[in-house]
C-alpha cells in the first residue's frame, strides 16, 4: 500500500538532518561578488550553462536552508526565500545542485505569490545547493549551501514503481491551505508521482512536468504562480507556497511527462 501522510501546516518535509538546518553563504547585496563562497569547482561550468551571459552575483538575500547532514538522501528538504529582494519583481527561481548526475532541480515562477519556496529533493552525493533567482531586470541573484549525505538518491528506483497501487493514486492531489499572521496564506501542495529519474536500470525517467497555481479572481486559463519540478524532485513531492494578503487560490492543475493530467480544488 502507498502511505499518504496527511497534510498539517507545519509537518510537511521529512527530518533528514541535524535540526538546526544550514542556510546559504553569499556576499552582500552592497558587495556583489561572482567569486563562489562555496568553493565548488563546477560553478563556472554550471553559471555558464544555466545563467548564461546574463549578469549573475551571490547574494546575502536569497537565503537557502537544508539540513548540514542529510541522512536520508532521497528526501532532502529544502527552503528558499527570496523575499529579502524587495522592490524587485522576482521572475523566475531555479535549483541547482553541483554534483547530482541532473543538476537542475526545479524552476519556479512566483508570479503573484511569494518567492519562497519549500520542497524535497534528491541527492547523489554531497553537493551545494543553489537557488538562483532572476529579477525583472534580468540580473541572477544566487544564494546556496553545502549539503553532505552518504548519497545514492538518484540511481536508486522509487518506491512506488514497486507498488501494485501506484497507477491507482498517481497524481492523486491535495492542496491546503492556512492563513498567515501577515494576512497572506500558506499552501501546502502534496502530489502522489514516483519522480522516477531514468538513472534506475530497466526504469524510464517520469516526473511531474508543470504545475499550475489557480486564483478565483485569475482571466480563465491564467496561472497565479508555475512550478516545474525535474527528476531530482523528490517521490511523492510536497510543495510549500506563500501568498501575500489578497491573493487567492482556488486550486492547481497540471502534467507529468507522460501527459498524464492533474487537478485539484484547495481544501481550507
Amino acid at each position: 500500500m502507498l502511505s499518504i501522510t496527511p497534510l498539517t501546516a507545519h509537518a510537511t518535509q521529512p527530518s533528514s538532518g541535524p535540526t538546526t538546518p544550514a542556510t546559504s553563504t553569499a556576499t552582500s547585496p552592497e558587495n556583489p561578488n561572482t567569486a563562489d563562497p562555496l568553493n565548488s569547482p563546477r560553478w563556472d561550468e554550471l553559471r555558464r550553462a544555466w545563467l548564461g551571459d546574463a549578469p549573475a552575483e551571490f547574494d546575502s538575500r536569497v537565503q537557502v536552508q537544508a539540513p548540514a547532514m542529510a541522512e536520508d538522501a532521497l528526501n532532502v528538504p529544502v527552503r528558499v526565500d527570496a523575499s529579502r529582494l524587495r522592490g524587485q519583481r522576482v521572475e523566475e527561481i531555479l535549483i541547482l545542485a553541483d554534483f547530482n548526475p541532473i543538476v537542475r532541480a526545479l524552476s519556479y515562477s512566483p508570479g503573484s505569490a511569494e518567492p519562497v519556496l519549500g520542497f524535497r529533493l534528491k541527492l547523489q552525493q554531497s553537493s551545494p545547493v543553489r537557488a538562483a533567482v532572476r529579477t525583472a531586470d534580468g540580473r541572477w541573484h544566487v544564494g546556496g549551501t553545502w549539503v553532505a549525505t552518504t548519497g545514492g538518491g538518484c540511481t536508486l528506483p522509487s518506491t512506488g514503481s514497486a507498488s501494485p497501487e501506484w497507477q491507482r493514486q498517481l497524481n492523486h492531489t491535495e492542496v491546503r491551505a492556512w492563513p498567515r499572521v501577515d494576512g497572506g496564506q500558506r499552501l501546502k501542495l502534496r502530489i502522489v508521482h514516483p519522480m522516477d529519474t531514468g538513472l534506475a536500470d530497466g526504469i524510464p525517467a517520469f516526473h511531474l512536468e508543470e504545475i499550475s497555481l489557480l486564483g478565483k479572481e485569475a482571466p480563465t486559463g491564467a496561472a497565479l504562480a508555475v512550478l516545474r519540478p525535474y527528476e531530482p524532485v523528490a517521490e511523492n513531492p510536497v510543495f510549500t507556497l506563500d501568498l501575500p494578503a489578497g491573493v487567492v487560490a482556488s486550486g492547481v492543475s497540471g502534467r507529468d511527462n507522460n501527459g498524464n493530467r492533474l487537478t485539484a480544488e484547495l481544501r481550507p
